[in-house]
């Protein structure tokens, strides 16, 4: 997106040009016409994206895997978008909300490459994935099959589902380190029986940022009967994909994540055809059975983050989704490259970069997890999380595009320091 084009959506959404969004338009033209790969190096570029973010001095944020705040033109939006619902009121709840909720969900359906009839806006991964896990047609007996590397809160969504329903979970360990796209296949093969129901992945796994290989999966489950559900939370808005090139069955993503969109949105991917065998959480009314909508009733829902999700892909698309993933796994790469061999050490990320974007995990041997967090804070003010479980053993480290190779540079300084101690 050029820079007039950009700045012309912003004032289109009723938000006043700041003079952070002109600095960025400007940093945009300057950079055109150099390819996203060899972007991802340029500091000047991205000195320019960090401008447009308000940033807490106290430390450095090591741990945008739980929630990427959005920069200031997203923000003040946002603010915008709030004042606005405000002052309509019902009339806009009642005569504007539902054009401009299906507006927004088109719009995120291209960015996914999807149809409008597949997607539907929800307020996190977790409520999009749990919609899918509780709204299958269950019956006692049948299988489900997961890891135990998947999101906490699918794992208890699923041992409700055994208690509800009699499902039998059945719940595999994806390793580390894989050596090939067919471990892992085989792995989730292996595990699949007569009585297997559904499957649920990670498009990236959350405490390590491994990519896992989801369309093979998918393929692997189909020829068995089992349909697939994807956990896509640190996915959407990270990396390039589309949606139907992954051949899964149900997809859940947190926009608030790699999207960078506020608080309270997220998004549910049903393969058409498939809508018809998940019961809704809520009631409605009558629908055809394969319309989304059905699975979507919430009642009144704050309709201001809908609209703030329409600059966030603004924002992307300014940004450019391929330069955004680049930088990314530029940045993952230029830190796991300075630690991976030294003694002590142990990264949890694979180091073929087709398994990898902006998220790693690094551990100190003899070292807790929450140890190393708490030092990691208090010695080099680096704010992360412990991981410590699930066959994994370190702090998670989720870059943004807001951070710099300095920043990085005192992870890896705290990284060789504690590791010789």
């Amino acid at each position: 997106m050029k820079k007039r084009s950009f700045l012309k959506n912003l004032l289109a959404l009723g938000v006043t040009a700041s003079p952070g969004v002109h600095s960025f338009g400007k940093a945009l033209s300057r950079f055109e016409h150099i390819p996203p790969a060899q972007l991802a190096s340029n500091e000047d570029f991205w000195a320019g994206i960090r401008a447009g973010y308000k940033l807490k001095p106290d430390y450095i944020n090591l741990e945008n895997g739980f929630y990427c705040f959005v920069p200031q033109e997203t923000l003040e939006n946002l603010i915008g978008h709030v004042r606005e619902v405000n002052y309509q009121g019902s009339w806009y709840m009642r005569n504007e909300r539902k054009a401009n909720k299906a507006a927004t969900t088109a719009r995120l359906a291209e960015l996914g490459g999807c149809s409008p009839e597949e997607v539907v806006i929800t307020r996190n991964a977790t409520e999009s994935l749990d919609l899918i896990i509780t709204g299958i047609h269950w019956k006692e007996g049948d299988e489900a099959v997961m890891a135990e590397q998947d999101y906490g809160a699918m794992l208890n969504q699923f041992k409700l589902a055994a208690k509800r329903y009699g499902v039998v979970n059945k719940v595999v360990s994806v390793p580390n380190l894989p050596q090939s796209d067919e471990e892992i296949v085989d792995l989730y093969a292996a595990a699949i029986t007569p009585r297997t129901r559904l499957l649920m992945i990670s498009h990236m796994i959350n405490i390590t940022g491994q990519i896992l290989p989801v369309r093979k999966i998918c393929d692997m489950a189909h020829s068995k009967g089992v349909q697939v559900l994807v956990d896509g939370a640190h996915a959407f808005g990270h990396f390039q994909f589309n949606l139907p090139e992954l051949h899964c069955d149900y997809y859940g993503s947190s926009l608030h994540k790699w999207l960078s969109t506020p608080l309270g949105a997220g998004l549910l991917y049903v393969k058409k055809g498939n809508a018809q065998h998940v019961w809704p959480l809520l009631a409605e009314g009558e629908r055809d059975p394969n319309d989304i909508q059905r699975l979507n009733h919430i009642g009144t829902y704050p309709a201001y983050t809908d609209l703030a999700i329409n600059d966030a892909i603004n924002y992307h698309h300014a940004i450019g989704g391929k330069r955004k993933e680049e930088r990314l796994r530029y940045l993952q790469t230029y830190w796991t490259s300075k630690v991976r061999e030294i003694p002590g050490v142990r990264v949890n990320t694979p180091a073929d970069p087709a398994r990898y974007c902006g998220i790693g995990n690094v551990g100190i041997e003899g070292m807790k997890p929450a140890d190393f967090a708490k030092t990691l804070m208090e010695q080099y003010k680096i704010f992360t999380v412990p991981i410590d479980g699930s066959n994994v053993h370190g702090c998670r480290i989720s870059p943004n595009l807001y951070t710099t190779l300095e920043e990085l540079d005192v992870l890896v300084k705290a990284c060789t320091e504690l590791a010789r101690a």
